[in-house]
């Protein structure tokens, strides 16, 4: 999908040069990639403390050795 975006290019240069990618598209991919992941954290850290832990739970019994 073609997309015309007006991208600052003082933040796209900042993201190239701290990314390390080679594509002004691989950049802005792995930004948004990295906005959706942050955002997905957020939501997982608003369930702590909402949930009662199960008391039948083994953690032990998931360890392999």
């Amino acid at each position: 999908m073609a997309t015309n975006l007006a991208i600052d290019p003082e933040l796209l240069r900042k993201a190239l040069e701290v990314s390390g990618l080679k594509t002004k598209k691989e950049t802005v991919n792995l930004a948004l990639q990295e906005f959706i992941n942050r955002h997905k954290q957020l939501e997982i850290m608003d369930l702590f403390g909402k949930m009662d832990p199960d008391p039948n739970y083994d953690y032990k019994q998931g360890r392999s050795r």
